[in-house]
């Protein structure tokens, strides 16, 4: 084995190259440019202050994806938890000396690109519980030290993100953790406690929801309660998805977008213009790349030979999966609004740093696939 080890760390560029998963990158390059040309309509036509954005941060972060590829697995196995505690430690900073924005406490200003920590923790639970369970006994799994040891992993983040308040987030970094508990062995009859012990407390939890979280939920049970308000927004994107029809308006021929009727349509709401202008096919061929995107990430995970890949992949394509549902929902008046961005196609700096470095590990797991990490 330590001879195999030793081989395997001195793969050369080419062979490095080699072994990358070129499907994975294809999509990825071409949801990329749909990204681009989707941002390009936002903008109106033309080459404006987010088109140019979303393309730089697009190029410097796959950039820094394939980058991230080319170090050993191994490297992101003994950081993981270093990678953690920094993650923690932004998330503490923030919330004493972050940027506030309508009344919500959760970026840095680095100059160079204005960081949300909570994005990051979504990919530094993974990397976490991932080592956390890699060398972890079988026979230890379920016990209760174990388990809340991992429940604190989770948790520490939860309650930093939540004083932002960012409710959204926390609830997807909750979901990325609890997914690895799962994959890593823990019974189902801890999960159905939980589930329990969470319906019985919702009445005492919503009562701590500020007013805004509140009203989200309201207007997402009954929309036309304050149609040019709260609900103005959820409405304008129910009825430009449906205008789009089969094949859609075509390109930059979005009326609900030109018009202005749809607020924030470059961020969490990107789908709805895509929608509008390609249609229920265009849509299809959308989550048809979003589908293999997630099929060979879980791949990856399934020829890994190091436990640590695995959990990794097989918890970041279920976040990939997450992000994407929440998103849609959310646009379709399925789920409240909750500020969940759609993976790579969203405007945003943070969320498209995170999503890129966790690709980049998937791809170190793929071209180190061989690798055993002791």
């Amino acid at each position: 084995m330590f001879q195999h080890n030793r081989l395997n760390n001195e793969l050369t560029f080419f062979q490095k190259v080699k072994n990358l998963d070129f499907i994975l990158l294809f999509c990825l390059i071409l949801l990329s440019i749909v990204s681009v040309l989707v941002m390009y309509s936002t903008d109106g036509g033309q080459v404006l202050y987010h088109t140019k954005s979303h393309f730089i941060k697009l190029l410097t972060f796959f950039s820094l994806m394939i980058l991230i590829s080319f170090f050993n697995i191994r490297l992101w196995h003994i950081t993981s938890y270093f990678i953690y505690f920094i993650i923690i430690l932004l998330l503490i900073w923030v919330s004493t000396y972050g940027i506030k924005v309508s009344g919500s406490q959760r970026w840095i200003n680095l100059y160079f690109i204005v960081l949300q920590p909570s994005e990051l923790m979504k990919i530094g639970i993974i990397l976490c519980l991932a080592k956390y369970y890699h060398r972890l006994k079988i026979d230890s799994i379920n016990s209760f030290t174990s388990i809340l040891v991992a429940l604190s992993i989770i948790i520490v983040p939860i309650i930093l993100v939540l004083s932002q308040p960012d409710l959204g987030t926390s609830v997807l970094i909750a979901s990325s953790g609890l997914i690895i508990l799962w994959l890593a062995g823990v019974k189902m009859k801890y999960f159905f406690i939980s589930f329990i012990t969470f319906l019985i407390s919702l009445p005492f939890i919503i009562s701590f929801l500020k007013p805004y979280q509140k009203l989200r939920i309201l207007t997402f049970l009954d929309p036309d309660r304050d149609p040019l308000g709260a609900g103005y927004q959820i409405i304008q994107s129910k009825i430009a998805i449906g205008s789009g029809g089969l094949s859609g308006k075509g390109f930059l021929k979005g009326t609900q977008s030109y018009l202005e009727f749809l607020p924030e349509k470059h961020t969490d709401f990107i789908f709805t213009l895509f929608s509008e202008e390609f249609g229920f096919v265009g849509s299809i061929c959308l989550l048809l790349i979003y589908s293999i995107i997630i099929i060979r990430i879980i791949r990856i995970g399934v020829i890994s030979r190091s436990d640590f890949a695995k959990l990794f992949c097989f918890g970041f394509a279920f976040a990939i999966f997450v992000y994407i549902v929440v998103n849609l929902c959310m646009v379709l008046g399925l789920l409240p609004i909750v500020g969940s961005p759609l993976p790579i196609m969203s405007y945003g700096g943070s969320s498209m740093l995170a999503t890129m470095i966790g690709f980049g590990i998937v791809l170190s797991a793929k071209i180190n696939h061989k690798q055993i990490i002791a």
